[in-house]
């Protein structure tokens, strides 16, 4: 039978590579450590190699970010994070405690369903892939629909360099025909065993409806608090370059500063002369109706575009040519307030607050109207500051001294490496790590008896033995005397 319908093509062809998958992973359960750290390293070869064409490619295909700074982003998914969990085991007896007399052993979870998103399409397809064989499972992708030839690309070339290292067929595959329906059908189906999802709120709840485990994140939305501690000139260049590097695309990437009144005037001219432009209260308010659409959500004409696209879209004059960021004074945060949230494009909400602690308000008003569980960034060197921030902000990841987007993932700051970052239960995730293959797999614990039970035994009263033993024959009310009786002696 010829299925012409897109939705039954699509969601055909996930079955059929769901079933490759599955078979595959069975013999990529039986491999060995050695052998599943030779495909690993191989993917990442083949990804760093490959970097600047996947990089064109992803730029070409969906007009956002810059190629020179997507290149950065796939020898990060491939050299950095290899790098990072190389020596990591995840075959076999991963730890054995003699000790505690206690052993762990690793147990992948079969077929992962890799969800990628059109702003970082190549070196998350990289990533998770890598990720994924290492704790020794198969992968599926569901690519973005606008990113679709350039996922596909990045998993060929993976693929190829997998397989010549020994990994067998379908344990790394891509979807064609991406539709809904496919999508759908590789989350729900009975032979996915995990969702891995990095996009837009939308396709992470629908990945946690599914029925099937996952692991998904919501959007990032962090501010930036510089301190008096800080070195200004630097914490503004750090900002500046992470908002700028791939035009903000990056979800740990800054996207409002947050400062006290005493501090006002020397960082707004570290700003301007670090390339940042501000708004006039009439751009403020012609932009902002260009930021997010009339449904709440952020416009994606802006996403991953610079300064100068922005301008003409938005059709503001008087924006210098050589500006680098856009920033918006404002005083509010709200759903309805464009700039308090996330924006994938070089553009920042500017707050400024009276004292260190309505800074830290605001910093958590901002994150839990969007953003909770995220990223949180701040520069300054009072420890003891770093620490009180530390302790309020309702995030699962805070960068000291860094630029959010490159500390947040790891490449500028000793946090795993990865490009999926778990916002924990307050962000809605079902995790708060930056995540690695530790977070695909189980790991099934044996536990030796240490103990008899007259061992257990040995601490009570011969009271409470006599109960203990002939609990079903004891009067409930000599129980609950002889219980209150002892709460009484242990007050004492």
């Amino acid at each position: 039978m010829e299925l012409l319908d897109k939705d039954l093509v699509s969601i055909q062809e996930v079955r059929n590579l769901i079933r490759n998958a599955k078979e595959a992973q069975k013999k990529l359960a039986n491999m060995s450590q050695e052998e599943i750290d030779r495909i690993t390293k191989a993917i990442a070869e083949a990804g760093y190699k490959n970097a600047e064409k996947l990089a064109k490619m992803a730029n070409n295909e969906t007009g956002f970010g810059k190629w020179q700074d997507k290149i950065l982003k796939n020898v990060f998914a491939s050299q950095n994070v290899y790098e990072s969990i190389k020596d990591t085991k995840t075959v076999g007896i991963i730890k054995d405690n003699k000790e505690k007399k206690i052993m762990e052993v690793a147990v992948p979870v079969g077929v992962v369903a890799g969800l990628i998103p059109s702003t970082n399409p190549t070196s998350t397809a990289i990533y998770k892939a890598m990720i994924s064989i290492k704790a020794g499972n198969s992968i599926v992708f569901s690519p973005h629909p606008n990113a679709k030839n350039c996922i596909l690309e990045t998993v060929r070339i993976i693929n190829e360099a997998a397989i010549e290292a020994g990994c067998p067929e379908g344990a790394i595959a891509c979807m064609t025909v991406p539709t809904m329906q496919g999508t759908a059908e590789l989350m729900k189906n009975k032979d996915t065993a995990l969702i891995l999802a990095t996009g837009g709120e939308a396709m992470v709840k629908a990945a946690y409806s599914s029925g099937t485990p996952a692991i998904g994140v919501g959007p990032g939305n962090g501010p930036a608090f510089i301190d008096k501690s800080a070195d200004i000139k630097l914490a503004v260049k750090r900002i500046i370059d992470s908002k700028t590097f791939d035009n903000g695309t990056i979800c740990a990437s800054e996207q409002s500063i947050v400062i006290e009144k005493a501090l006002e005037d020397v960082v707004v001219k570290q700003l301007k002369e670090s390339g940042a432009y501000f708004l006039t209260e009439e751009q403020t308010k012609q932009l902002s109706k260009f930021i997010m659409r009339a449904n709440g959500t952020m416009n994606p004409q802006i996403v991953g575009k610079d300064v100068k696209t922005i301008a003409k879209l938005a059709s503001l004059n008087g924006i210098p040519q050589d500006a680098k960021v856009l920033i918006a004074r404002v005083t509010k945060v709200g759903h309805d307030v464009p700039y308090s949230r996330e924006k994938l494009a070089p553009i920042l909400a500017f707050y400024v607050e009276d004292n260190v602690e309505t800074c830290c308000e605001r910093c958590r008003e901002i994150l839990l109207n969007e953003g909770a569980g995220h990223t949180f960034c701040m520069h300054g060197t009072n420890e003891e500051l770093i620490k009180y921030f530390a302790l309020r902000m309702p995030v699962s990841r805070m960068i000291v001294n860094s630029p959010g987007a490159l500390g947040g993932i790891g490449a500028t700051t000793n946090l795993a490496s990865a490009l999926t970052l778990g916002c924990g239960a307050v962000g809605g995730s079902s995790t708060s790590n930056n995540i690695g293959p530790l977070d695909l797999m189980n790991i099934k614990r044996l536990g030796y008896g240490v103990k008899e039970v007259e061992d257990l035994r040995g601490s009570l009263t011969e009271a409470e033995v006599a109960v203990t033993s002939e609990f079903s024959s004891i009067d409930k009310e000599k129980l609950i005397d002889l219980l209150v009786k002892r709460i009484l002696e242990e007050l004492k």
